[in-house]
């Protein structure tokens, strides 16, 4: 009996922990250039110039307007301030084209910061943040990395649910910072 309980207490410790990101923390972040939007307008985001003003939280979303997305981006956009005061750059990742990602901005970001299109997965590949693909369509997974300034990965959290992904972002920038 204590045999079927421990087995019963890891399987539900299993189906209780997220998804876990393929980067780590210490794996080195790939470098890149994407075009972007940010309320509305074209903007070029570069990883390594936004490094160099300090930690950089990036998040892959799966699909632009859905509800778990949008609410997700407004949830960021709300804390948008915060990650600024902590001297980190934020940015929101999907495979949707940067039509989309126009409207997404300066809707559901509220123009408080960008969001890159990858419509070829190269950088959700790059990070291993491809949750499917069909044809010549695909789409992220729910992943939100925190990049420290040496580009290094110190912080990746998959989880489909939308919801903890701000609060434990928010928690490894100020954890970064005490370092």
């Amino acid at each position: 009996m204590k045999r079927i309980a421990a087995v019963a207490i890891a399987l539900a410790c299993v189906l209780a922990t997220p998804v876990w990101a393929a980067l780590k923390p210490g794996d080195a972040a790939p470098d890149f250039t994407a075009a972007a939007a940010l309320d509305g307008k074209d903007y070029t985001f570069s990883l390594a110039e936004a490094l160099k003003k300090g930690p950089v939280v990036l998040y892959f979303f799966p699909k632009a307007f859905t509800t778990g997305c949008t609410a997700e981006a407004h949830e960021f956009a709300e804390a948008a301030e915060q990650f600024k005061a902590m001297g980190a750059s934020l940015i929101g990742m999907s495979a949707d084209d940067i039509g989309t990602l126009h409207k997404f901005s300066t809707q559901a970001c509220s123009g408080k910061f960008p969001v890159a299109a990858d419509p070829d997965l190269k950088v959700i590949k790059a990070y291993d943040s491809a949750l499917i693909r069909v044809g010549s369509v695909g789409i992220a997974d729910r992943i939100s990395y925190v990049i420290a300034p040496d580009g290094k990965i110190v912080y990746a959290f998959s989880d489909r649910n939308p919801d903890k992904h701000v609060e434990n972002t928010i928690a490894a920038v100020r954890q970064l910072q005490k370092k």
